[in-house]
């Protein structure tokens, strides 16, 4: 396991730009940070900037769980856009991670503060800019993920320990064929989740020092050991060049792990 930053304060969301670079959040410190060959810079965005997700135009969209936002950046003009704050006129339940389906709508999860309270949420916000809850009553949804066929949709739901699987049907915009895939285990539960392209699944576990990598064929797992406690998520580099990128939150710390599998953009 490489150390390529130390010293960030809750660092979360590893996702790649089609350049080649790393794309992640500070979330303590209200940052988003870019990493590549070997030198990062921070970009302020003030709140609690966490999950991460890029679209076709290379634009950074992320959760801002302070602001209870969908907040995007762009890195080519340097402006910062919130572009949704409520649903239903109530305000969001501290977003925290998001990722677009191939028809460019973005799906992100909402889980509130508490594990056992059973009122997070899933939404989508289309092309359109229509903002709909897509699966309800959940404990505290947060990493999600879609697999390489880019319909079928898992999501971590760290108060129960479980990751789920579901359909998404993106002409009607609904979740369908919902059912529970694996259960993790570990002292809290799953956090971030991604994919290789041979749908490969890797799973942060929040407090228990590892990634979970998942067969999906045959749910045989392996724990993949970090420095850290708290791994937040991870990020598998497209071109098979960079390995596992990960974020662990309670050293502070962008972890590289050696692997040739492609992840997905």
């Amino acid at each position: 396991m490489n150390i390529l930053i130390e010293g960030l304060l809750f660092p979360e969301g590893p996702a790649f730009d089609r350049a080649g670079g790393i794309w992640l959040v500070e979330k303590e410190a209200g940052n988003l940070v870019y990493y590549k060959d070997n030198q990062h810079s921070r970009i302020t965005v003030g709140g609690h900037p966490n999950g991460i997700a890029i679209d076709k135009k290379g634009v950074i969209w992320f959760c801002d769980s302070q602001q209870n936002s969908i907040r995007r950046y762009d890195p080519f003009d340097k402006t910062t856009t919130t572009i949704v704050t409520e649903i239903a006129g109530k305000p969001l339940k501290m977003p925290n991670d998001l990722c677009f389906d191939t028809d460019g709508n973005l799906l992100f999860s909402c889980p509130g503060n508490d594990l056992e309270d059973g009122t997070g949420y899933l939404c989508c916000l289309n092309k359109q800019d229509e903002l709909t809850k897509i699966h309800t009553s959940l404990f505290y949804p947060n990493g999600l993920a879609f697999a390489a066929d880019k319909r079928t949709l898992f999501v971590a739901e760290t108060g129960t320990k479980w990751i789920w699987k579901m359909h998404w049907n993106s002409l009607t915009q609904q979740v369908e064929n919902i059912e529970k895939f694996i259960e993790t285990g570990g002292s809290i539960g799953p956090d971030g989740i991604a994919f290789d392209q041979d749908n490969q699944l890797y799973a942060a576990i929040y407090g228990s020092q590892h990634i979970l990598s998942i067969n999906t064929k045959n749910k045989t797992t392996e724990k993949i050991p970090t420095p850290g406690k708290n791994p937040t998520n991870c990020a598998l580099d497209p071109k098979g060049i960079q390995g596992l990128m990960i974020t662990e939150a309670e050293k502070g710390q962008l972890l590289q792990w050696n692997s040739t599998k492609k992840g997905l953009l």
